[in-house]
């Protein structure tokens, strides 16, 4: 039986009541039944505000994406260099 993730608006509740409210990780912890290191995690990722969050996210994407191109690129040149030595 597979856990089914929390809605991200639960999370984003969770990190308000430590981050906002004062209380404790442990104390918010056993109230709503999520181990505290996933509480530290959501604090980690919700507790940035939203744009900041966004860009963050963008910026990943776009790591992930140089480094796929990068890699093509760096495939792509040994295979040319052999092709003009052939031909």
């Amino acid at each position: 039986m597979t856990k089914q993730p929390y809605p991200e608006e639960f999370k984003i509740e969770a990190v308000k009541q430590i981050t906002e409210r004062g209380h404790r990780v442990a104390d918010v912890s056993a109230r709503i039944g999520v181990s505290q290191h996933s509480l530290y995690k959501w604090v980690k990722a919700y507790a940035v505000p939203v744009p900041e969050r966004q860009m963050q996210t963008f910026q990943t994407e776009e790591l992930r994406r140089l480094k796929a191109e990068l890699k093509r690129v760096t495939e792509e040149r040994p295979a040319a260099y052999f092709a003009r030595q052939s031909g």
